[in-house]
């Protein structure tokens, strides 16, 4: 099992800057391919960003949103910037042994974090 634990979250008006963190337990962590989430209130749950050597986007937040990972750590970040109100969501930490399914089925999830951006 892995256990994934979100923080970072909070209120920020537009244009503002939030990082996200997420720290991992339970398992080796530097081989696992690690991805975030987000969820709108009334809209299904979206692919963000994933990681593990290479990266990969969503067209709505590349440019604007960065992610990293410190195996050292067992820790992964989601830098968000110049964000909008569209960006208003819960973002959730996910993991998964293999990169196959990270952007889409990762087989574990963290409990998520509120962000909100104010116009």
């Amino acid at each position: 099992q892995v256990q994934l634990v979100e923080s970072g979250g909070g209120l920020v008006q537009v244009g503002g800057s939030l990082r996200l963190s997420c720290t991992a337990s339970g398992r080796t962590f530097t081989n696992y391919a690690m991805g975030w989430f987000r969820q709108a209130p009334g809209k299904e749950r979206e692919f963000v960003a994933a990681i593990r050597g290479i990266t990969v986007y969503a067209n709505s937040v590349k440019g604007r949103f960065t992610i990293s990972r410190d195996n050292a750590k067992n820790s992964v970040y989601l830098q968000m910037n110049n964000l909008k109100p569209e960006d208003t969501a819960i973002y959730y930490c996910a993991a998964n042994p293999t990169w196959a399914y990270i952007t889409s089925s990762p087989s574990y999830w963290g409990q998520g974090t509120q962000v909100t951006v104010s116009s």
